[in-house]
């Protein structure tokens, strides 16, 4: 398979799953599942920037909660690179609420709930370089 099917997208590991110190562990599923890191970084957000972050969520009844609870500790931000890499990224991370979440995946393994679900993943090509972009400049990226 050619360079054409490498996908760049984005994962946070969520304030939730930093307090429960399962960072480590995500990142060595990440790897383990053939994803090469190609930028991460800890970060606070604060609750302008998760509100700028979500925006497409504005008119949703969970936009506040989730604003408040991104911006409630740290997140961890990451960079994968991979064929297929948004979504494999996806399959890994499982359906949104933990519960409904497939055996093995992410959510299912560390989610509490639909919104501390341990990770974020871009949705899309269009997303994963939009959030990207919010997140990591030419400069902190490798390879």
């Amino acid at each position: 398979m050619g360079d054409l099917l490498l996908e760049r997208t984005l994962a946070i590991i969520k304030p939730d799953a930093v307090k429960r110190h399962l960072t480590g562990e995500i990142l060595r599923q990440i790897e383990n599942t053939g994803f090469t890191l190609r930028g991460l970084k800890m970060l606070h957000l604060t609750r302008v920037q998760a509100e700028h972050f979500y925006e497409v969520h504005k008119a949703r009844p969970f936009f506040g909660s989730l604003c408040q609870y991104m911006s409630s500790g740290p997140v961890v931000v990451a960079m994968l690179e991979g064929e297929r890499a948004i979504e494999r990224w996806r399959e890994l991370m499982g359906a949104t609420d933990p519960a409904k979440a497939a055996a093995g995946t992410l959510r299912k393994q560390f989610g509490t709930d639909i919104e501390q679900n341990a990770v974020h993943g871009s949705d899309g090509p269009e997303t994963a370089a939009r959030e990207l972009g919010f997140f990591f400049s030419g400069l902190e990226l490798a390879g």
